[in-house]
């Protein structure tokens, strides 16, 4: 194979991506994030129902308070494009276009969820939509995402990466490792940190020197810019401009600030939050805030948000319906997915199993059960 230099590749992308210019929205895409927004909330409260009903099990993290970030953010990209995500990646995979129904089954464990039963809440992976994952270790998708922006460029494709995180994910090593990479590198990557004012319980301001997280970003020369999380079409605007510039071989560092409205987790009080900043929260709504814009504008009218309640919430029921009737996976199936190819010793020892086979009896006890 001919080598491929980092300029021929750069220039292949730039001849090859195509992405609609920001500003541009129509007054039914505008409609669109207002019911996209909808589906998640109602979505993510449904969930959050599911996990005290024992239904979902192990750790479960949503959207709620990041709904127009999700929106905004995911219709950005082109179908080609790659997404990795963190552990709140429920709103994510449906505005990927990945059907609720299978996302609430994976949430179910069932078979017919978007991995098979397999990832649940926090590890959900399609192919067929490029949503490469959500990582339960903090900051494990961003090596990860960095490495598929690397096989990318080497390649010469026009796709370009999208790697979500938390403003926790900023503060460990492997964050300034790959920007330091994707900058030196060129990589078509844009690192989207959704910064809702708290690592799991720790104020931003109380665990980064720099609260402005975006702004990290000029350590290692990379553009950046801090959007506002709550309006969606401010961040397509963004994202639009995040991914122009990664597509060009410039990767990208956007913050979107945007609250969260509940806990870290489903099983998270949030107790230390005060009742004024509970408030704040609730009064910053991004769903609420953007159908009073839209009501303004003459977008939105109380007969349509009505409407769009009715049709997601019978969605929802729907996605419910089908997760109670998808069946739990088999035990028999449960090392099917380990690895990607056979690997020598792999171990397949159920719970419970002996770590080692028993040894064979010696030859003078099998003599003398025979005489007995």
């Amino acid at each position: 194979m001919p080598s491929i230099t980092k300029a021929t590749r750069a220039s292949t992308r730039r001849a090859t991506a195509s992405f609609p210019l920001a500003g541009t929205l129509t007054d039914q895409q505008r409609l669109d994030f207002y019911r996209q927004m909808v589906l998640i909330r109602r979505f993510e409260e449904r969930a959050a129902r599911a996990y005290t009903e024992a239904k979902i099990g192990g750790y479960c993290h949503l959207n709620l308070g990041e709904e127009a970030t999700v929106a905004g953010l995911m219709a950005a990209l082109d179908p080609n494009d790659y997404v990795f995500t963190n552990y709140r990646e429920h709103g994510y995979a449906i505005a990927r276009g990945i059907d609720p129904a299978r996302v609430m089954a994976e949430l179910y464990g069932r078979t017919d969820g978007v991995s098979r039963g397999w990832g649940g809440s926090m590890h959900m992976f399609d192919i067929a939509s490029r949503f490469m994952g959500g990582y339960g270790i903090v900051g494990g998708q961003v090596p990860l995402a960095t490495g598929a922006a690397l096989a990318i460029d080497y390649r010469g494709g026009s796709e370009a990466v999208v790697c979500l995180m938390g403003d926790g994910t900023t503060n460990i090593g492997a964050f300034h490792e790959s920007l330091n990479i994707a900058a030196l590198w060129g990589l078509p990557i844009v690192y989207a940190v959704v910064n809702n004012g708290l690592g799991m319980g720790t104020p931003v301001g109380q665990s980064s020197a720099e609260p402005e997280l975006h702004k990290r970003a000029a350590s290692y020369r990379m553009a950046s810019a801090r959007v506002d999380g709550n309006d969606p079409v401010a961040v397509h605007a963004a994202a639009q401009i995040a991914l122009a510039s990664a597509r060009k071989g410039e990767p990208y560092l956007l913050e979107a600030v945007s609250g969260r409205l509940k806990g870290h987790s489903v099983v998270d009080p949030a107790r230390y939050r005060s009742v004024k900043e509970a408030e704040a929260l609730k009064a910053a709504d991004p769903v609420a805030g953007y159908a009073v814009r839209l009501h303004e504008q003459g977008l939105l009218t109380d007969e349509l948000i009505s409407q769009f309640d009715s049709e997601v919430m019978e969605r929802v029921a729907s996605a419910v319906a089908f997760a109670d009737a998808s069946p739990h996976p088999d035990a028999a199936t449960l090392f099917d997915y380990t690895y990607a190819t056979p690997v020598p010793n792999d171990s397949r020892r159920l719970p419970g199993s002996a770590l080692f086979p028993a040894p064979p009896r010696p030859i003078s006890a099998k003599v003398a059960e025979v005489h007995q």
